[in-house]
């Protein structure tokens, strides 16, 4: 009975360390894999970082600079980067559903594959990004500057003046 009590304390023990180890840890640096799920980054400058295959899940990065970052094939379902700055970064792959990216920059960005359904857009600059092949069913181009936007059909490129949508 001892032996199965003392076996039962330690695995109490252990269990917030193994409990921790699959939880987000916000206060990790940007590298490929990061897992910043439900962080709060409001402000941070990630400029250059490599964040590819990162869990920014329900993330919070608003007014951020992530210029020429790359988030190649990140989970940033449902996060919210309001105002933030992803001009020439990467988002090949990445999968953005649902989230809130009203008023963010994405001038010169890829987004080649990435998931936009359902995404918030409102009064984005898309000005010379690539959607090729970018899923946007439902996303919100309210007010977006899509000038020189190469769009979903990796031919058509909307021209200057465009809106709110590809022209």
């Amino acid at each position: 009975m001892k032996k199965a009590v003392a076996c039962l304390g330690l695995a109490l023990l252990t269990l917030p360390i193994l409990a921790g180890a699959a939880m987000a840890d916000c206060t990790d640096p940007p590298r490929p894999g990061a897992d910043w799920r439900r962080c709060v980054m409001d402000g941070r400058v990630f400029d250059g970082a490599d964040l590819t295959g990162a869990n920014l899940r329900d993330v919070r990065l608003n007014q951020a600079s992530l210029r020429e970052a790359t988030l190649a094939g990140i989970d940033g379902r449902r996060a919210r980067a309001l105002g933030s700055d992803f001009t020439g970064a990467d988002l090949s792959g990445a999968n953005m559903t649902g989230a809130d990216l009203s008023r963010a920059v994405f001038a010169g960005a890829t987004l080649v594959e990435t998931d936009l359904r359902r995404t918030k857009l409102f009064r984005a600059n898309l000005r010379d990004a690539d959607l090729t092949g970018a899923r946007l069913d439902g996303a919100d181009f309210l007010g977006a500057d899509l000038s020189g936007a190469t769009w979903t059909d990796g031919t058509t490129v909307c021209s200057e003046g465009s809106v709110g949508i590809c022209e």
